[in-house]
């Protein structure tokens, strides 16, 4: 099992929700999304190679990964009260990758940290991977790389019981939208034309709470995310249908593509195996239980070259 060493953020970024007190909401109108260059987030890695790079360099080097994940998120990346060590689906990956490079005793330094910070670290390559329930975006795709698919999932309203909101329409009218900061749910919100009110917070727990104290009326984040909220509180409900899909990809710095290739290859054994798939085991230990069997297996990877 991979050594654990848990990081708090370095000084030179803004402290998250795991390291400081819980940020003031803002609230903002929800104005429309930028347009997106065109593009296709499904094939926009390079192939798998295993030819070691500066970036595998670097990391066999310094003697541990360093990877940014969320340790708020429930069933995806958590902290085991009883192990004290991060455990979920992203975890269970980003160990993977761990011992792939660095070997079965591979040391993992985890960095928590909100949606906002993901890029900046990775540019100022202050982590090697995200593993954070990060979308493959066009945008994105500007500033970060991004492995092939790992989960596809999609946005979705959580809601209190008994409300009034059943979807996303016109119910909507000057409701208050919890979502994160820097997620991509700010443009899906932005561009849907309900007449939302978006209240952005540091991460998605903040918009837990906020709907729990009744600050807020719906929170917006991805189906998995809201799978894991509802889990923890059951007086909350998932409402209306996937509104748009969304695909998760491990994300690194723009200039470590030897970094990038290893991690395709990574997740190409990853998935193989059929239900016995470490993906698979993965799936079924932490979110079978709140998602149901998945309708297929793992995403099939695609390329750019």
């Amino acid at each position: 099992m991979a050594t654990l060493i848990v990081a708090a953020p370095a000084a030179a970024v803004t402290a998250g929700p795991s390291d400081a007190p819980r940020p003031t909401a803002v609230r903002t109108a929800a104005a429309p999304a930028a347009r997106a260059p065109s593009c296709d987030p499904r094939r926009a890695s390079p192939r798998p190679s295993r030819v070691d790079g500066e970036a595998v360099r670097r990391i066999r080097e310094r003697g541990h990964l360093i990877a940014g994940v969320d340790l708020n998120s429930y069933l995806w990346a958590s902290l085991d009260q009883d192990a004290q060590e991060p455990a979920g689906f992203d975890i269970d990956l980003v160990r993977a990758i761990a011992r792939d490079i660095l070997g079965p005793k591979a040391a993992v330094r985890f960095v928590s940290m909100p949606p906002s910070q993901r890029i900046p670290r990775l540019q100022a390559r202050q982590v090697d991977v995200i593993v954070r329930t990060m979308s493959i975006t066009c945008e994105r795709l500007a500033d970060v790389a991004f492995s092939s698919v790992y989960f596809e999932t999609g946005h979705r309203l959580l809601v209190p019981e008994g409300s009034e909101i059943a979807g996303f329409d016109a119910k909507l009218r000057g409701k208050r939208v919890c979502l994160s900061k820097g997620s991509s749910a700010s443009p899906l919100l932005g561009s849907s034309g309900t007449g939302a009110v978006a209240v952005e917070t540091s991460s998605h727990l903040d918009c837990l709470v906020e709907l729990q104290q009744g600050d807020v009326d719906a929170v917006l984040t991805h189906a998995t995310l809201a799978a894991g909220l509802a889990a923890q509180d059951p007086t909350l409900r998932i409402v209306g249908p996937r509104l748009d899909t969304s695909l998760y990809g491990v994300a690194m710095n723009k200039g470590d593509t030897d970094l990038v290739r290893r991690v395709n290859a990574i997740l190409e054994d990853y998935r193989e195996g059929g239900a016995r798939s470490p993906w698979m085991i993965s799936y079924n230990r932490w979110l079978a239980p709140t998602l149901g069997a998945p309708t297929q297996g793992p995403p099939t990877a695609e390329y750019a070259d």
